[in-house]
């Protein structure tokens, strides 16, 4: 699929959305590929829930990432104590669909956690992400604590070459990179490899360094998301990453899941330049480039098998 075209797809998926609905797989430049392990998907159109079911169905299912008595850690961003119509936060219903289908694999447990900025207990239950995970049979645990986190080397870094990450994340068997697709006043856009910043326990490092080396630096973690998870059901396009009222979101009802990081954070980027109507270049979001000169991900589209899926 080459870029241009799936650039396209993306920008009228995003805009049949933001302006009342959506039509059929003719929105599509090109047939999807059949054959062949995908890279990506694109899902538009969906509650978050139900968009997550047909992602996860074309990477073989939750069963392909999570075995039996395995334990499992779902990261979304949950920073800031807003509730979901504000898009400040991934959105609960994904992340209880997460929970939901991690259990129902055979795992033994489901851990959701993040190291918010606004005070956590309000930011887990405002957001919502504490009911529904707690409804679907996971388990909160918090961040806030210096002692939650064990340091770790990062021998690939270029700036930051150790840092202290969340225990959940060293012990857990497996972890999903859940991040919510909006704008950031400090990195222009916060995806995937910013949501990193949630893992970490001295951030302040990261901005008093080199901000957009040292997100790219962490993600060098030897243990990687199974996948990247990318919630754009409501993007915020303005005033993030907290956002000031219900008028920054715009309601796009897309997903994008990878096991590249990189790859998902480059099509996520330019999906809400069309679909936000934001202007966005990944040469703004310049720790894109860098997580690919770790080597830690394909920036180049057309390399990629991506599976577009309308709901």
């Amino acid at each position: 699929m080459k870029r241009s075209d799936f650039l396209k797809t993306m920008a009228l998926a995003g805009t049949a959305v933001a302006t009342g609905g959506i039509g059929g797989l003719n929105v599509f430049a090109q047939e999807n590929k059949t054959t062949g392990d995908c890279d990506l998907v694109a899902v538009m159109g969906g509650e978050p829930d139900a968009m997550f079911k047909k992602a996860i169905a074309e990477f073989g299912g939750m069963g392909k990432y999570v075995k039996k008595g395995q334990k499992v850690v779902i990261k979304p961003n949950i920073g800031w104590d807003k509730t979901p119509e504000m898009a400040a936060d991934t959105h609960p219903l994904l992340v209880k669909e997460m929970v939901v289908q991690s259990l129902a694999a055979g795992a033994a447990e489901v851990i959701v956690f993040d190291h918010t900025c606004d005070d956590w207990r309000n930011c887990y239950k405002n957001s919502g992400i504490e009911e529904a995970v707690n409804s679907a049979g996971g388990k909160m645990v918090p961040a806030d604590l210096e002692t939650y986190y064990r340091e770790v080397s990062l021998p690939e870094g270029k700036s930051l070459k150790t840092t202290k990450v969340h225990q959940a994340i060293l012990d857990c068997d497996v972890w999903f990179n859940v991040p919510v697709l909006k704008v950031h006043s400090g990195t222009r856009m916060t995806i995937s490899l910013k949501n990193y910043m949630g893992i970490v326990w001295d951030r302040r490092f990261f901005h008093n360094t080199d901000l957009q080396q040292c997100i790219a630096d962490s993600c060098s973690l030897i243990k990687r998301p199974a996948l990247n998870v990318v919630d754009a059901y409501r993007v915020m396009k303005s005033n993030g990453p907290r956002g000031k009222s219900e008028a920054d979101a715009v309601l796009t009802k897309a997903l994008f899941a990878s096991p590249d990081i990189v790859a998902v954070d480059t099509a996520s980027v330019k999906f809400f330049e069309k679909a936000a109507g934001v202007e966005m270049s990944l040469a703004q979001v310049s720790h894109i480039e860098k997580a690919a000169e770790l080597k830690l991900g394909q920036m180049d589209l057309d390399k990629l098998n991506i599976r577009r899926i309308q709901v």
